[in-house]
């Protein structure tokens, strides 16, 4: 199990992958302003998407990130 602290920087190194710094600070921001419930959210969150079109948003992301190493 990894600790809260690696958990933190992995999570915030992902939302920087999608959204630059002050962008990244603010949606941390609006989550905690917020009545936030997460797992409502994630219920919702990939309904407009179908199996394939997020696979391939997936393979794209993935080759992108390997293709520089």
């Amino acid at each position: 199990m990894r600790t809260d602290a690696v958990i933190k920087q992995e999570g915030f190194r992902a939302l920087s992958t999608m959204l630059d710094l002050v962008e990244a600070e603010r949606f941390i921001t609006l989550i905690k302003q917020d009545n936030f419930d997460y797992t409502e959210w994630r219920k919702t969150l990939w309904e407009d998407e179908s199996v394939t079109s997020l696979s391939g948003k997936a393979m794209k992301s993935w080759d992108s990130h390997n293709s520089n190493q």
